[in-house]
């Protein structure tokens, strides 16, 4: 590699090192004209960039991985979601280091002692901070992706499951068995994610000429924190679409406790198909959700960023399938 740095390029041109490595990078924060002038000038001075495609592979990346604390319990779907996330990384010939996300460092902006220590080539942000947060680290130089989640503001590419398509396809299925009055269970504006689902939720109730209930809407968390249980309607509803497995697993639980019998009385479907959604009685219907696929992708995506690939950040959305098991029968 040569003696030239992203520093003395941008002494030449008049600019910072981190506009450069911007510029270089594909990021955001530098105009078209900017960048094509540095990466003009790059090539003059004879730069050759570590990342670059001919150099592909032949240099292992340290990737980190940040997760948001509240996410991350020993049996929860993103402690699973990480081991794949590290799989894929390892399977690549990369590195992966991991970092816990606390709430103080969320809700104060402060930057993790990844990109604080300069430790890594890229960041995959597993599971949605707060938007002042995600927009914060996808605005750092090194290439960013985040994994289950997306914004349309930031400059961060984004792998997501097929979140809104799948919970149409259990609404329908629902619909299908002669469910007419069913309802939701999740924070609509807790994630992207569960935003989604919940659209897709509303569109098999809209597409049927279906009147949702609002007080069968019901949250499932407030403030990133999940409820141990939820506040229902005196008049249930014949089935429930849940946001995740976990969530449909403590509602069944719940509704047990009151008597109510799943899924004689009540219907209840998730989403994921973790392993809460399988064990347990009933065993859920679900969507199961290729994490797996998606761990390989928010790879790949890493590979192409830091081999100089520019193109449009965007979103990448993962298929899944739906999985009809015993937590609901058709309507008598």
């Amino acid at each position: 590699m040569s003696g030239i740095t992203m520093r003395d390029i941008g002494k030449k041109v008049g600019v910072s090192a981190v506009t450069v490595s911007k510029a270089l990078a594909g990021k955001a924060g530098v105009s078209e004209e900017m960048r094509q002038k540095i990466v003009r000038i790059a090539a003059e001075m004879g730069y050759v960039n570590p990342l670059s495609v001919q150099n592909r592979e032949k240099r292992a990346l340290d990737v980190g991985i940040l997760v948001p604390e509240h996410f991350f319990g020993k049996d929860s779907f993103y402690a699973m979601f990480y081991k794949q996330l590290v799989q894929a990384l390892t399977e690549a010939g990369h590195f992966a280091l991991m970092e816990l996300l606390d709430s103080y460092e969320e809700d104060q902006l402060v930057l993790p002692k990844l990109l604080r220590s300069s430790h890594v080539d890229a960041l995959i942000l597993l599971g949605q901070p707060s938007k002042d947060y995600m927009r914060m680290i996808a605005g750092e130089s090194i290439p960013v992706v985040f994994l289950d989640f997306y914004d349309e503001q930031a400059s961060a590419d984004s792998v997501v499951g097929d979140n809104s398509y799948g919970c149409y396809r259990l609404t329908s299925h629902l619909i299908k068995n002669g469910h007419k009055d069913i309802g939701f269970l999740g924070n609509i504006r807790a994630t992207s994610s569960i935003m989604d689902r919940y659209l897709g939720y509303y569109k098999a109730m809209l597409s049927h000429d279906l009147p949702i209930r609002e007080e069968c809407i019901i949250k499932d968390r407030e403030n990133q924190q999940e409820f141990e249980s939820f506040d229902l309607p005196e008049k249930l509803p014949t089935a429930f679409v849940c946001n995740c497995d976990l969530i449909a697993r403590r509602l069944i639980n719940q509704l047990k406790q009151s008597g109510v019998r799943v899924p004689e009385d009540v219907s209840v479907v998730g989403f994921d198909d973790d392993s809460s959604g399988s064990n347990g009685s009933p065993a859920l219907s679900t969507f199961r959700v290729d994490s797996a696929a998606m761990a390989q992708t928010a790879v790949r995506l890493v590979d192409d960023r830091c081999a100089g690939v520019q193109k449009p950040f965007g979103r990448v959305v993962v298929g899944g399938m739906p999985i009809y098991r015993e937590s609901e029968i058709p309507l008598k």
